[in-house]
């Protein structure tokens, strides 16, 4: 393990990750030295070899990483030796996870957190797909049936051991959905130090999920709800304060190389608005990895924000220096540690080994409860349900993508006969797509590819709409002021639009067709769309109401039918036309 020693000797060292010192001389007493572990966006992803890290260089190189029971050990390697430690997560640990983990609602994603030692997750807007009572049951356990699947499926569920944190998550009575923050002691006598954790989720959580998973919640400003329990927290002996937050930046650069440089995203007017006080951010939601001495941005918020990317690839490694007299953080450093496997073979051979990071070899338990849902999730993932002719990839934002136009296509054969709702047009919102289809080499897809592509296991609903109301639902897409900023949907086979940005808000759409026929503003259409984004998912607000029938079809349903009916060809991508840099 010299690579891991060297690493950590590196990330204490790290001038670019800042050594944030106040005013003054030197501390009045020994510091305290508390490890935070951080990691954010883990979304059930279980098993090894099936993600990977972007190693820089003059050749970059993907290199396999991740795997709960790697992830396991780095976490049990990283606190060798430190006194003071502590385990985080900054939300979406669960849900849009691959099937050895959603098919049985996320429990083992628990068990392994369990076992790894976590001490507290901040809830993310994935928390909630299956609802606030599903949340609770993972919180406390037991196997009350909150969805279709059936809980407990493998073995008796005991429930997260670690702390949901949902500070700006209120019911309507005013209390919080969970506790706010959590506070932790360090040290011991004189030398002992408190450290506050606030845990929340971003804003926007209610465009992200079902409206009736959070029926009677209000998701509140994340500045304002950190800033009202400051004092508080202070008062009752804080010495450190960490927010961790289900938002967060972008960043170009490599995961390992500590600067704000070019960073962007929506956590930033957060910071900015952030009292003084916060020392730490653990961040998410964009699966993006950095470490950002934000005191480089705002002298006057000398905080550290971190982000350890996607899918348990990556743990954040970070140290508060902790003045117990003064009661401040007098110095603080954090590096990204890349989970690399110490051998991880493939289908076709070995795969690449970095030797530049450190190399971590699978922990037992967590390695044996992975192949234990492994093996019961195998009959559902390798039953072929269909042959596809090429791949079908996805993408986001304003761009149109083959996987989407074929779900849409799917979803209106489905609902299309008479008896099934006569639906005319589909709608896909880009967000629900999560994974690309791609055929063995015979062409067979399984239903563990499709699942993968969809496992929100949604509902269609048919909405009756004017012409009129459609387009204004077509103009919304491109309105920047939408809750989740501007997104394309994708629609079934016969619909399609042009679009130029250049014009104002609200005269985008182009020429609207179904079937070759302009859009007719008084006639009503039957259009097809999931549950979710019939809800107002993704910010699309104008779909909410309408005169609607929700039908007993699931998406993934939707999808194997259009499997079985034979070979899919994947479809253009010619629906929606930007005509913006030709006007």
């Amino acid at each position: 393990m010299r690579g891991l020693i060297g690493l950590v000797a590196a990330a204490m060292l790290a001038g670019c990750a800042g050594q944030v010192a106040g005013p003054g001389a030197v501390p009045a007493s020994a510091p305290v030295s508390v490890q935070i572990i951080a990691f954010n966006d883990f979304h059930g992803n279980l098993e090894a070899g099936k993600l990977a890290v972007d190693i820089p260089g003059d050749t970059p190189t993907r290199v396999p990483a991740g795997g709960a029971a790697y992830f396991a050990s780095a976490v049990a390697k990283l606190r060798e030796g430190q006194a003071n430690s502590i385990t985080v997560s900054a939300g979406d640990m669960i849900s849009a996870s691959p099937l050895v983990s959603s098919m049985f609602l996320d429990e083992p994603t628990i068990h392994a957190m369990n076992l790894v030692g976590v001490d507290f997750n901040a809830v993310g807007n994935h928390e909630f797909d299956r609802g606030q009572k599903e949340l609770h049951r993972l919180q406390d356990g037991g196997c009350e049936q909150n969805t279709k699947h059936k809980p407990c499926a493998v073995e008796p569920f005991p429930g997260a051991r670690f702390g949901y944190l949902a500070a700006n998550v209120v019911k309507a009575g005013g209390e919080t959905l969970f506790p706010s923050y959590g506070m932790r002691s360090f040290g011991s006598g004189a030398s002992q130090v408190k450290v506050a954790f606030i845990g929340m989720t971003l804003k926007g959580t209610s465009t992200l999920v079902m409206a009736s998973g959070i029926e009677g919640l209000k998701f509140e400003d994340e500045a304002d709800t950190v800033n009202a329990l400051v004092p508080r927290l202070k008062a009752e002996g804080a010495d450190a304060i960490v927010v961790l937050i289900h938002q967060g930046g972008y960043s170009k650069a490599a995961f390992d190389a500590n600067s704000c440089d070019g960073m962007t995203g929506d956590i930033f007017p957060i910071l900015e608005r952030l009292d003084p006080r916060v020392d730490l951010v653990v961040s998410g939601h964009t699966h993006n990895a950095y470490v950002c001495d934000y005191g480089s941005i705002d002298a006057n918020r000398p905080l550290l924000l971190t982000s350890a990317g996607y899918g348990g690839t990556l743990l954040t490694d970070i140290r508060l220096d902790i003045d117990p007299v003064a009661g401040r953080v007098v110095a603080k450093r954090a590096n990204n540690v890349m989970i690399q496997g110490e051998a991880f073979t493939s289908a076709k051979g070995p795969v690449p080994i970095s030797e530049r990071y450190a190399r971590y070899v699978p922990e037992p338990r967590v390695a044996a409860l992975v192949a234990r849902y492994a093996a019961a999730a195998k009959r559902y993932e390798e039953r072929p349900i269909g042959r596809m002719t090429a791949p079908a990839p996805r993408a986001d934002g304003l761009q149109e993508q083959v996987l989407g136009n074929l779900v849409a296509d799917a979803q209106l054969a489905a609902t299309a006969a008479p008896a099934n709702g006569g639906a005319e047009i589909a709608l896909m919102n880009a967000g629900s797509v999560r994974a690309a289809l791609t055929p063995r080499a015979d062409g067979t897809i399984t239903f563990g590819d499709i699942y993968a592509a969809q496992p929100f296991g949604n509902v269609m609903v048919i909405k009756r709409m004017t012409g009129r109301q459609l387009r204004a639902v077509l103009e919304q897409q491109f309105d920047e002021n939408k809750a989740g900023g501007r997104n394309l949907l994708l629609v079934s086979r016969g619909f399609g639009f042009g679009y130029d940005l250049g014009k104002p808000v609200g005269q985008r759409v182009i020429d609207p067709r179904l079937n070759g026929a302009p859009l007719v503003d008084e006639r009503v259409y039957r259009v097809v769309m999931s549950n979710f984004l019939g809800n107002g998912g993704d910010g699309f607000s104008t779909l909410i109401g309408h005169d609607e029938m929700l039908t007993a079809i699931s998406d993934l349903d939707a999808l194997e039918a259009y499997f079985a009916r034979g070979p899919v060809t994947p479809p253009a991508t010619d629906r929606t036309r930007d005509v913006t840099l030709r006007n």
